[in-house]
């Protein structure tokens, strides 16, 4: 078998699932190989972990660009001649479909579609676009239940199955919050909120930052850590009324999340859409209870191992949060909870046979016609 995976996103969740897939599909003895940008977090693990990357030069954004970028993928795709494509997120689905046209069995999972996070023109473009596309798509993968229905409410028909994102729950695991904290260098005492996720709109750390002070005024030494980096940050520590304050911690880009996660009291997610995100399934695996808003495959993930609040219903997350800080045994249970959790219905190993089983099912049973 010979795989090819497209990604444009070369680093937090995107990048994860790509190398993990490619690290189980070559031992399963399938020629594997990558195509993203040149330099990244997925490049440099990818080579650690001995698997062969191609450069593809691709922006994030659609644009003029793009039309150079889907002849460029073309004819890295025409030279590997592949047996199957496997598209990640709306770039590599939009040039990747572009440029096979349905001529090599294809993959294409959206790891949230790109018509969630936007309004307007640029909406109504992208789910027209989706909704075309789908003659090009062998295979849709969705992360979750919620996606798979967002795809259907918005007119995708391709062939579609949910295969839910995964965690190595072998090296995930619970660890002493008194040590993670002392190799961090973050207070031991403190009750500690984690928030670890690119500082991108969609993201909504702004929506923590603003439930925050309801937070503090229930738990007065309670402390936040945003871990991560991407284009809002700047804006958000310059400009919004809570980033200053001292119980606020931001820290940058952080390769250790398991540190983290076991650093902390409880896991935040304040997204505002999502497919499956794999931070609660993280913080589940190591232990620790998850506060999130009630977005794409969040109340899948979470189950009772935490509280899923309204989207955007700042107050009620800042309840949720204050009250797993202020009670240590809650927090200990759900964490509890989560990690079983997480190891029954969540363990990477699981994501890699559901793909198995698709890819060996769309080689043999679909043939490759362009239409």
């Amino acid at each position: 078998m010979k795989i090819v995976h497209v990604s444009q996103p070369v680093d937090a969740g995107v990048a994860a699932v790509v190398l993990a897939l490619a690290v189980d599909q070559r031992a399963r003895g399938w020629q594997v190989d990558i195509v993203c940008p040149p330099s990244g977090w997925l490049v440099d693990r990818a080579r650690e972990c001995g698997l062969r990357t191609h450069p593809w030069r691709a922006g994030r954004q659609p644009g003029v660009r793009s039309v150079a970028e889907t002849a460029s993928l073309r004819a890295l795709l025409r030279r590997l001649g592949p047996d199957v494509v496997h598209l990640h997120s709306s770039k590599a689905g939009l040039a990747g479909r572009l440029a096979l046209r349905g001529r090599t069995p294809t993959i294409f999972q959206p790891h949230m579609w790109s018509f969630q996070s936007l309004r307007g023109p640029l909406r109504r473009l992208c789910l027209g676009w989706e909704k075309a596309a789908s003659r090009w798509t062998h295979q849709l993968v969705c992360v979750s239940d919620d996606e798979l229905a967002a795809g259907r409410a918005a007119g995708v028909s391709a062939p579609a199955e949910v295969v839910c994102n995964g965690v190595d729950t072998d090296r995930l695991r619970p660890a002493d919050r008194a040590a993670a904290r002392g190799r961090l260098g973050l207070p031991e005492d403190a009750p500690l909120a984690v928030c670890v996720g690119r500082l991108a709109q969609f993201k909504g750390q702004d929506q923590l930052l603003t439930a925050w002070p309801s937070v503090l005024a229930a738990v007065p030494h309670a402390r936040v850590v945003i871990v991560g980096d991407g284009p809002m940050g700047p804006v958000w520590r310059a400009e919004h009324p809570v980033a200053r304050d001292d119980s606020v911690l931001w820290w940058g880009h952080g390769d250790a999340a398991a540190e983290f996660y076991a650093a902390a009291d409880v896991v935040v997610l304040p997204s505002r859409a999502e497919g499956m995100a794999l931070v609660p399934l993280e913080a589940m695996a190591c232990g620790r209870p998850v506060v999130a808003f009630d977005v794409g495959g969040v109340r899948q993930s979470v189950g009772d191992a935490g509280a899923v609040v309204s989207p955007g219903d700042t107050l009620a997350l800042a309840a949720a949060v204050a009250a797993r800080l202020a009670d240590p045994e809650l927090a200990a249970a759900e964490g509890s909870r989560g990690r079983r959790r997480a190891v029954d219905l969540f363990d990477q190993s699981r994501v890699g046979d559901q793909f198995a089983l698709l890819v060996d099912k769309l080689v043999g049973d679909q043939p490759s016609e362009p239409t």
